[in-house]
């Protein structure tokens, strides 16, 4: 972190005054010195759907589905940065944003935030499946201890960490896990290029000509649900912008030239992070597609069960021998874990910040936000781990997270397009062609959910 990161840390990052106030950056080595919001949620982004989902894709339908991925990791971000945009200008969190959209309320927060917070909860099935396969790469180093038993270790350990986690702990280990897994995720892709019983070119470039698999419709809207920015984690990047200070930086809006050139500033900011951490994650995706189509699908092997990690350890030693299951393994806890602690810290401070709408406490009471916090990290970790012991399947739980956290998309997508229009000051909206983007995606992801809604109730074939 650099001084000046450190030099703008204020005991509540929610609140800001006169004194807050930065100049942005102009350079770009200025601005990558302050980019960190995106990086977070690179590190809950691959550990979710990549390790697992999208090695499990490319074990199942070889690399045909290559373009999907690509695109499910671009097109979201659109979406990401008229919300980051909207945060910057307002100095409003992300659930705070949603409830200005209309339709009925209960306990002072509309249905978007209720919705939100159910998809979350069910969701968790994810960070179960996370700590499921954390506990079987830790069985591996000490076999001694049952899976079990590891993931009641892993839960503690992750409590201890995060009920004392400040934004700057949270990014600088968030940071780290994301250097270890994407160097040795895309070192693996790379030496996979050499081997042609896996690999050629030519394969490669058939996974770029938009074509379907036999499953077809089913297997693309897995993929976009999955990949990529999902629901989860667009909710999370306003809040991870507030408390690395975009908005306390810019200042409270006011008509003048100097609020509007530091708004733009930051702005231009958060666009840096967020094509740094949209080029890092889809690295790392995409080397997970390539070690999934190439090794398991050429060997016809598909990760399910407690088997999950044994199986898609075979990605690493086909290519790398003996020295690439200990490379398997360092990454993996690496992914996984950063998944676990990424998404934690972000969904206890956005649950947090749902109590404060509800009234439960008052915006400038941050010891109050701090307490619910706390709290929600207790909850957030706990129920992961029951889900596990209910369950016990972890492939399926990641399914089961992704298809659900994918029905929130389209919800979130339109929410953005009416702050777009109807709340963002009017002197930093996007442009024409980034608004048309915007509205183009919100209707992607609208009909793409429809679509599997229809399949599931058997109107729509696959």
């Amino acid at each position: 972190m650099n001084a000046a990161d450190k030099g703008a840390v204020v005991a509540d990052p929610y609140s800001y005054d006169a004194a807050s106030i930065e100049e942005p950056p102009q350079s770009l080595r200025g601005m990558l010195r302050r980019i960190g919001p995106g990086l977070l949620l690179t590190a809950a982004i691959v550990g979710t759907g990549e390790l697992i989902a999208t090695t499990r894709l490319g074990a199942e339908v070889g690399y045909v589905m290559l373009w999907a991925i690509l695109f499910s990791c671009v097109i979201k971000t659109i979406v990401q940065a008229v919300w980051g945009r909207y945060t910057i200008a307002t100095g409003e969190t992300g659930l705070q944003a949603l409830n200005h959209f209309p339709g009925p309320r209960a306990l002072n927060v509309n249905w978007v935030v209720w919705t939100w917070g159910v998809i979350i909860l069910i969701s968790l099935t994810l960070i179960g499946a996370m700590y499921a396969g954390l506990a079987q790469v830790m069985a591996q180093f000490i076999p001694g201890v049952s899976i079990d038993a590891w993931v009641v270790i892993l839960t503690g350990v992750t409590l201890a960490v995060l009920l004392k986690g400040s934004y700057q702990r949270v990014e600088f280990l968030a940071v780290w896990m994301v250097v270890v897994f994407t160097l040795m995720t895309v070192f693996a892709a790379a030496v996979l290029t050499s081997n042609p019983a896996y690999f050629t070119w030519t394969r490669m470039a058939e996974g770029l000509t938009f074509g379907l698999p036999e499953k077809g419709l089913t297997v693309a809207i897995a993929v976009f649900g999955i990949t990529g920015v999902n629901a989860g984690e667009l909710s999370a990047y306003p809040y991870w912008c507030v408390e690395k200070g975009y908005a306390r930086f810019t200042g409270p809006r006011e008509d003048s030239e100097a609020w509007r050139r530091r708004a733009r500033g930051w702005i231009r900011v958060m666009h840096c992070d967020i094509l740094v951490s949209m080029v890092v994650y889809t690295l790392a995706t995409v080397a997970f597609y390539m070690l999934g189509a190439g090794v398991l699908h050429t060997l016809g092997q598909v990760p399910n069960g407690n088997e999950m990690i044994t199986v898609l350890s075979r990605m690493y030693t086909e290519t790398m021998g003996a020295f690439g299951l200990v490379l398997f393994y360092v990454g993996a806890i690496a992914v996984l874990y950063s998944t676990v602690f990424a998404a934690t810290a972000a969904n206890s401070r956005i649950f947090a910040d749902m109590m404060r709408l509800m009234g439960r406490f008052r915006a400038d009471d941050y010891p109050a936000r701090l307490r619910y916090q706390r709290w929600f990290v207790v909850a957030l970790t706990v129920i992961p781990c029951l889900v596990y012991f209910a369950t016990g399947e972890p492939v399926q739980m990641i399914k089961f997270g992704g298809v659900v956290l994918g029905l929130m998309l389209p919800v979130l997508a339109f929410a953005v397009v009416y702050l777009r229009h109807k709340k963002l000051p009017a002197e930093v909206a996007p442009s024409r062609a980034a608004t048309l983007l915007l509205w183009l995606v919100a209707c992607l992801m609208l009909v793409t959910m429809v679509a599997f809604v229809f399949m599931q109730l058997g109107l729509l074939k696959a």
